[in-house]
């Protein structure tokens, strides 16, 4: 659950929409570069390809039905798993 107020609504980047609402009324659907990792995922946004900055570099994700809600920093993560040690014998 978001601690967002429900009378607010979801937040949104105005930057991130104004860019959303241009590529869907252009009609090419290009990859949308973004920083903004606590913009909620809108349903307007499926379908669409974004590459979200983890901090170091971007990870692209393209939107499905069910990530409607959630965060675009929620599917680029910021941390790498290298594994626990080496386990040669």
């Amino acid at each position: 659950m978001s601690n967002r107020s429900v009378w607010k609504g979801p937040f949104v980047e105005p930057k991130l929409l104004k860019k959303v609402n241009d590529v869907i009324s252009g009609g090419k659907f290009a990859t949308i570069k973004t920083w903004s990792r606590k913009s909620t995922i809108l349903p307007n946004f499926v379908g669409l390809t974004f590459s979200v900055h983890n901090g170091k570099s971007f990870i692209s994700v393209l939107v499905n039905e069910k990530m409607v809600g959630k965060k675009l920093g929620e599917f680029a993560p910021t941390r790498k798993f290298s594994g626990h040690g080496n386990n040669r014998k």
